[in-house]
């Protein structure tokens, strides 16, 4: 089977990693242009794009999709299926209809939940107790394609975006091994999608950073864990806007206003929720200083009693 895959980030890099090593046939890559990085804006180039030069694999980093050029470098690939895995681009009609098995799309998800950027971010924001991946069939529509597998997971109460991103890029390389072999057997499953059931996932932005304290604790603490590794949730103490890493459920019961500091000690700062419920502060970033355990922060810094 000859797949064109197309990718950008480090989610699309394991499934790219992992069709190479289960020695498929990847005849080209299509990634995003080269962006400046770093403080010296040095020329980047996409975890998907550093592997498909060591194994020698043609890159292709088209700036429009619907100006031609896109669909005469995938006619003259002659692919038999598109593999699509957080590319970052829409892919019009006419390319989707080049390959005889079509366009396949591992997303982070479990669809039709979470359509959109950022449905691994969402999922631990909402506090969501379970999700997973998905592989489909690209259609015109955004995510809406027909469903071929999924597969599930728990979330931790205490797991970051970063760390289900870690495990979830895993998961959907795997499992767009086994659509494709299914596929090219003739035994992959296909069902639509329930539409009246989507739920969406914008990309994220800093205005979703400031904690708002006036929600139960674990709507908190999911903000906290669900907005790393960016843009970071972020308090403000004594005048001073911190960045927030880490928190705790406590037993405390107040009667002091939301966002009120109830106390301070060797746990960290305990914050006031709605609901007289608290929550417990255990890594913050104070402006211009690096990130740091609660209490150690305490050591230099004696906050007042609400």
């Amino acid at each position: 089977m000859r797949i064109v895959f197309m990718g950008t980030p480090d989610f699309a890099a394991a499934s790219l990693d992992e069709l190479l090593t289960q020695g498929f046939e990847v005849v080209g890559v299509f990634t995003q242009p080269d962006k400046p990085k770093g403080r010296g804006m040095e020329t980047g180039l996409s975890p998907v794009k550093e592997i498909a030069l060591r194994h020698n694999i043609p890159v292709f980093q088209p700036l429009k999709m619907r100006d031609g050029t896109a669909l005469r470098q995938i006619q003259e690939l002659d692919p038999d299926i598109l593999a699509v895995v957080a590319y970052g681009r829409i892919l019009p009609d006419d390319i989707l209809a080049v390959p005889k098995y079509g366009a396949v799309n591992v997303h982070g998800s479990l669809l039709p939940r979470y359509r959109g950027a950022a449905p691994i971010q969402w999922s631990v924001i909402n506090g969501d107790k379970l999700t997973g991946v998905t592989t489909m069939f690209l259609a015109s529509e955004m995510d809406a394609g027909d469903i071929i597998y999924t597969d599930e997971t728990e979330i931790g109460e205490y797991e970051t975006s970063g760390e289900l991103f870690d495990r979830l890029k895993l998961m959907g390389a795997k499992l767009l091994v086994k659509t494709l072999r299914d596929i090219e057997a003739g035994t992959a499953p296909r069902r639509a999608q329930e539409h009246d059931k989507a739920t969406f996932a914008p990309m994220l932005d800093k205005s979703l950073s400031p904690i708002d304290w006036n929600r139960p604790p674990r709507a908190v603490l999911k903000q906290i864990y669900g907005l790393q590794p960016w843009p970071v949730a972020t308090m403000e103490l004594e005048g001073a806007v911190y960045r927030v890493f880490a928190a705790d459920y406590t037993d405390t019961k107040t009667c002091k206003a939301p966002g009120s500091v109830v106390s301070t000690d060797k746990g960290g700062i305990e914050i006031a929720c709605a609901d007289g419920e608290t929550l417990m502060i255990n890594e913050l970033q104070a402006p211009g200083k690096k990130r740091m355990a609660a209490m150690d922060f305490l050591r230099g810094h004696k906050l007042k009693i609400d």
